[in-house]
């Protein structure tokens, strides 16, 4: 298996499964924050390997760029903005897309993030149509009590910065 597999099929599964888990249960599993990890690790380290991957000085900035999206993580979930799997994933994403994305990347959550709570909320006010309710999940995402399930834009936000990064170039031109 090529190591842009990695990147432009399993990575985009996993951002994919990590959503719509988000949005029918409003959890995100540690395991599908740590597989993302285990990704983003086996990824770097192939690349090193083959001479065409990230160099120490690029690794460093692609950590730090977690470590600013973990930090910036705990802080919206120490202010109750976004759950604790929200912060663990948008810093394992962040460690994906590196710092020169980083911005880009918190700017596009932030209006998809807006997009999905404005959306939701309407739907709130709506009545539910009676197919729906067998839905135990379709019940929870239509509660005016639950949360939002942001993964959602951070699962959608990072698809769409993926393109523009220089993982996805390595990936691409190997």
């Amino acid at each position: 298996m090529g190591l842009e597999i990695l990147v432009l099929t399993l990575l985009p599964a996993l951002l994919i499964l990590t959503a719509i888990w988000d949005i029918t249960s409003f959890t995100i599993p540690n395991y599908l924050v740590l597989a993302l990890l285990a990704l983003f690790v086996v990824f770097a380290g192939g690349t090193a390997l083959s001479g065409t991957g990230l160099g120490w000085g690029d690794a460093a900035f692609h950590l730090l760029a977690g470590v600013i999206g973990l930090a910036l993580g705990m802080v919206l979930f120490a202010t109750g903005v976004i759950g604790g799997g929200d912060a663990k994933l948008f810093a394992v994403i962040t460690l994906w897309l590196g710092l020169n994305a980083l911005f880009q990347y918190a700017l596009l959550v932030t209006l998809l993030g807006g997009v999905l709570t404005l959306a939701i909320l309407f739907v709130r006010r709506t009545p539910l149509p009676l197919f729906l309710l067998k839905y135990e999940w379709v019940r929870r995402l239509h509660d005016r009590k639950a949360g939002i399930p942001y993964g959602v834009a951070l699962a959608v936000a990072a698809l769409m910065t993926l393109p523009y990064t220089q993982i996805f170039r390595l990936a691409v031109i190997g």
